[in-house]
């Protein structure tokens, strides 16, 4: 699954409708009296996170996102039916930014958030509404107010509930398409992966989680270098983070222990919050010479837990997503109960 994470947009509620300008024309009522009804209200354009859309996909196509414009008045003092609003179906975890002024306007976080991003106009009074002791037979009438408009950004952080981050080549794209059924491009040249790529890993029992591949980061990562912190983004909102490393191939980037250390310290200097997130060491490539042997040596120099596979092989695999699955759990756990909640006595 390809993810279009990023889009520019323009967006305009629709004109209020004219009121009108009409008089009675009944028996003994002289100049028969204004009977003009109001303009109806323009449609405004709302945003809402839509389950089921994943992407911008839609948004990169077209640009112009325009509501309908409200009727004009009519007389016998009828309204004019107001304009349809326009929703955006965007992915949860989309953020609306104002173009122009840069300022935040929406974080749609959960299923459903919905924000109006273009209030259309409101409808124009009819003359009835202008007609006094000394001026019963008023010409005027206002017409319908002009709809906002104003272009968007819109920008998607990822809702995987796991992202692999890792040096480039460290097969990342390979564990993903292993695992679930996204078919992402696979070479060995660095920054196959260009945009993040979701795919959804199912599990016995009917249990299933959502995987992300994050781009390759490289030292200093956080500042720009290589693919930058432009995906470094999407990981902030995932729950676990797979650390992926090389331990097979005979001509690595860095060796694993240099490697886990390069990325790590990316995470903990873009955002503490990030570095604190749950982690899940993974040795790759334990099929060719000496795999084995540098994922131990790993294990021993992290002091903690590294989880041996093969991405090619699917050595391993079974027993990285059941690892997986438990700290999804864990973390969910964790979010149901606040850190800070007073312990009962």
């Amino acid at each position: 699954m390809m993810l279009v994470d990023r889009a520019e947009i323009y967006v305009r509620g629709g004109n209020g409708g004219n009121g009108a300008v009409s008089f009675r024309r009944e028996k003994y009522v002289p100049k028969g009296g204004p009977d003009g009804g109001d303009g109806g209200q323009g449609g405004s354009v709302f945003a809402e996170a839509t389950p089921g859309v994943d992407t911008l996909l839609d948004f990169k196509g077209r640009h112009h996102w325009i509501a309908q414009n409200g009727g004009p008045g009519m007389g016998k003092k009828m309204y004019g039916r107001d304009g349809a609003d326009l929703i955006l179906r965007l992915p949860r975890g989309t953020l609306i930014y104002d173009h122009d002024t840069g300022i935040l306007l929406k974080d749609l976080a959960e299923p459903r958030d919905r924000v109006c991003v273009a209030p259309g106009g409101k409808g124009g009074r009819g003359n009835t509404h202008f007609a006094t002791s000394t001026h019963q037979t008023p010409y005027e009438a206002e017409p319908g107010g002009k709809g906002q408009e104003r272009w968007l950004r819109l920008e998607l952080k990822l809702f995987a509930d796991v992202g692999i981050v890792g040096l480039p080549n460290a097969g990342k794209s390979t564990l993903l398409s292993r695992m679930s059924h996204a078919r992402p491009k696979i070479a060995d040249y660095p920054f196959t992966t260009l945009q993040p790529q979701l795919g959804i890993v199912e599990l016995s029992g009917h249990r299933r989680f959502v995987m992300a591949d994050i781009p390759g980061l490289i030292e200093g990562a956080h500042e720009g270098a290589g693919l930058g912190d432009e995906f470094l983004r999407h990981i902030e909102r995932t729950r676990v983070i797979v650390h992926l490393v090389d331990a097979g191939s005979p001509y690595p980037a860095a060796k694993p222990a240099e490697a886990y250390a390069i990325i790590r310290g990316e995470l903990e200097k873009y955002s503490s919050e990030l570095a604190a997130k749950a982690q899940l060491v993974v040795a790759n490539k334990i099929d060719l010479t000496g795999g084995e042997d540098e994922a131990a040596a790993l294990a021993a120099t992290i002091g903690g837990e590294v989880v041996a596979i093969s991405a090619v092989t699917g050595s391993g695999i079974p027993i990285l997503g059941e690892r997986i699955w438990r700290l999804i759990q864990e973390a969910n756990s964790r979010e149901a109960t606040p850190a800070d909640a007073a312990e009962v006595p």
